[in-house]
């Protein structure tokens, strides 16, 4: 069964009637050659445990399987169900969970795997995320510290590029600090929108994460740091020393004087920030709080 072709998709969506959702954000990868892609970037071994987000009708996930030690599944929409009993019925180290990514212990998961000897190697997590909830499934994973070796993610090529980008660069934004203070990223593939049943408005782009094994920067307080982030982000058109003000916490002249300790213009913007500067600014304001506070 050629999960890519077209005619079988329609087939199976006319044998089990089932209807797209829109709201879920179901559009079916029709191109081999981005599977490969997608396998070959998270770099599955065969002692591996793979965990994938939005199987789908199982394309991805039985290509995921033929390397695997184990695939768990999540899917959050029940009616695909019945397709996956069918379309992975070859497979004996699949497990389809119908649930809700975003509402699932991943870590439990992966102890419980773990304990039962179903894998032995690294864990990939993989998956063509919904856009709808790109960012919340991404940064559910990183903040929580999901033991992932890579995360290997389909996802709009606007939100891949966000991701991605520097300092100084037009999309640079909070999730850019944010991701980046978690991960390496890199850029496993572009995905043009044609080789998707339904065709999406948008083209796509795969990214692995690569959870870092130590951080990048030494924080004081890492809630201070992403409280730092968002602030200076919240109105990009604002001046550090008037963003950082307006979000509340600390006076402007206190703010002034952090910011000039640390050789930092008041009047530069959030975008022309390196992370590395965003951990000295959010060190710099914790020690400002606590010297108040004592």
């Amino acid at each position: 069964m050629d999960l890519t072709s077209p005619s079988t998709i329609q087939e199976i969506r006319d044998r089990h009637n089932f209807q797209l959702s829109k709201s879920l954000g179901q559009n079916f990868i029709t191109d081999r050659h981005v599977l490969e892609q997608i396998i070959e970037g998270a770099e599955i071994g065969e002692d591996d445990l793979v965990i994938e987000i939005g199987p789908g009708i199982g394309v991805l996930t039985a290509e995921a399987a033929e390397t695997a030690a184990k695939v768990i599944a999540i899917e959050i929409d029940a009616r695909l169900i019945p397709v996956l009993e069918e379309t992975l019925s070859s497979f004996d180290n699949v497990e389809v969970i119908n649930r809700d990514i975003l509402k699932t212990d991943l870590k439990e998961i992966i102890s419980e795997e773990r304990e039962k000897g179903s894998f032995g190697g690294a864990v990939r997590v993989i998956g063509n995320l919904p856009y709808y909830i790109t960012t919340p499934i991404i940064m559910k994973l990183l903040e929580e510290g999901v033991p992932a070796d890579s995360i290997t993610v389909m996802m709009q090529k606007e939100v891949a590029d966000r991701i991605r980008s520097g300092p100084g660069g037009k999309v640079y934004g909070a999730i850019s600090v944010a991701v980046q203070y978690y991960c390496d990223v890199e850029k496993v593939a572009s995905v043009p929108k044609e080789v998707f049943v339904p065709r999406p408005k948008v083209d796509s782009t795969v990214l692995t994460l690569k959870p870092l094994k130590e951080k990048k920067l030494q924080l004081a307080d890492e809630k201070e740091f992403f409280s730092c982030v968002k602030a200076a982000f919240a109105q990009r058109r604002k001046t550090l020393l008037n963003s950082l003000s307006s979000a509340g916490g600390m006076e402007k002249e206190d703010v002034r004087r952090v910011l000039e300790t640390l050789g930092i213009d008041p009047g530069r913007r959030a975008e022309t920030l390196s992370i590395e500067e965003f951990g000295q600014l959010a060190n710099e304001v914790a020690n400002e709080k606590a010297e108040r506070n004592t």
